[in-house]
């Protein structure tokens, strides 16, 4: 086994690794103090004036 084989194998943990990882963060809840900021833009946005111009 050479060290482009070393290599390869590690850049694949690697990979794994931050996969897993990624996975465990995007899975958990999101907190309460965001979805309360959420949803008070979406009450701004729908009493806001549409804003956009079909000129363009």
């Amino acid at each position: 086994m050479g060290p482009k084989d070393n290599s390869s194998r590690m850049d694949a943990e690697i990979d794994k690794n931050l996969k897993r990882a990624f996975d465990d963060v995007a899975g958990q809840e999101l907190p309460s103090r965001f979805t309360d900021l959420l949803d008070q833009l979406r009450a701004q946005e729908a009493e806001a004036p549409d804003t956009e111009t079909k000129d363009e």
